[in-house]
């Protein structure tokens, strides 16, 4: 943060207040390399079981299996793609690209979001003229590759779950695995219902209704990735309060030109302006506006002081 003249030169003042220490960046770096280990598994274990699909889909001659192997592929691309996104986050920032790459892992969560709704709409259209003609669906072959994929699933979901909150980019990658999940629970309990009574159509709907969740769950990535690329305020934050709370700062005046967005996952930024009375109050302020803002949870803080004589602002009336 730094204050400067009205004509853009030389500063009147500057604090060098870093936006994170040495040690919560060395943290963030952990993270990071945990949450990219955990996803080169699920990346592995997603393939693997694609494979098996595809070899029991060729065995039992089933196109449901085929099918749902054509889908894990598209899971596969989702999660490799979530994979480079966050290896490519992590380069460093350079004269072109001041803020770095991190805003590749939203673009990655927006797509995957977006794979999801389409891979819904077509999971829709299959049920629904399967429930028009229904197809001979081989019971027991489902049930015990359901069962498989239940397994490996839920391995792939419990080693992102504690991840995915806190990161759009994981999120995406783990609401294809958890639609997989899902995709087996009912693939499991169709595959019963069809071995117990021979009622085929027990397939499609269960599809309709998995493919449903799966859609509320997709919207939402799509619309809170979409805000972040529009720089829209984070959804958590109320922007009015955050300007009370400057107003409130003693010796700090006339906040405006106020803005808070979301750079990527759990990276929120501020820019604003305010007028000081005297450059004795600057590094005090400066320092207040950058501990008050943290306490928000707002890391990367600019703020341009003025000095209220250069622009012969009138003085500051004392209010409640």
């Amino acid at each position: 943060m730094s204050a400067t003249g009205p004509s853009g030169g030389s500063p009147m003042s500057r604090a060098a207040l870093p936006d994170h220490d040495d040690h919560r960046h060395v943290r963030g770096l952990v993270v990071r390399e945990t949450q990219a280990g955990r996803l080169k598994w699920v990346l592995g274990l997603t393939a693997a079981f694609m494979v098996a699909e595809v070899v029991g889909g060729v065995v039992a001659g089933s196109l449901a299996l085929l099918a749902d192997a054509g889908h894990m592929l598209t899971d596969v691309g989702a999660l490799g793609l979530s994979l480079f996104a966050m290896r490519m986050a992590q380069r460093p920032a350079n004269a072109e690209k001041t803020y770095g790459y991190v805003r590749l892992e939203i673009l990655a969560a927006l797509v995957n979001g977006a794979a999801l709704v389409a891979i819904t709409g077509l999971i829709v259209h299959e049920a629904w003229a399967r429930l028009q003609a229904p197809t001979h669906v081989r019971g027991g072959v489902m049930l015990v590759i359901a069962v498989v994929g239940m397994v490996v699933n839920t391995v792939g979901a419990l080693l992102l779950h504690g991840h995915a909150h806190g990161n759009l980019n994981l999120r995406g990658a783990y609401l294809h695995v958890l639609g997989d999940l899902l995709g087996s629970v009912g693939a499991i309990v169709a595959g019963l219902v069809i071995l117990l009574t021979g009622w085929t159509p027990a397939d499609p709907i269960v599809s309709l209704v998995i493919a449903l969740l799966i859609l509320h769950s997709a919207w939402k990535l799509v619309r809170e990735a979409t805000e972040v690329l529009l720089e829209a305020a984070p959804a958590h934050m109320d922007v009015g309060d955050v300007v009370e709370e400057l107003r409130s700062i003693r010796g700090l005046d006339q906040v405006h030109d106020v803005h808070v967005w979301t750079l990527t996952s759990g990276f929120v930024a501020l820019s604003g302006h305010g007028v000081i009375d005297s450059p004795t109050e600057h590094m005090r302020v400066l320092d207040e506006i950058q501990a008050r803002m943290r306490a928000r949870g707002i890391g990367h803080v600019t703020f341009q002081l003025e000095l209220r004589p250069l622009y012969h602002l009138p003085p500051r009336h004392p209010g409640p």
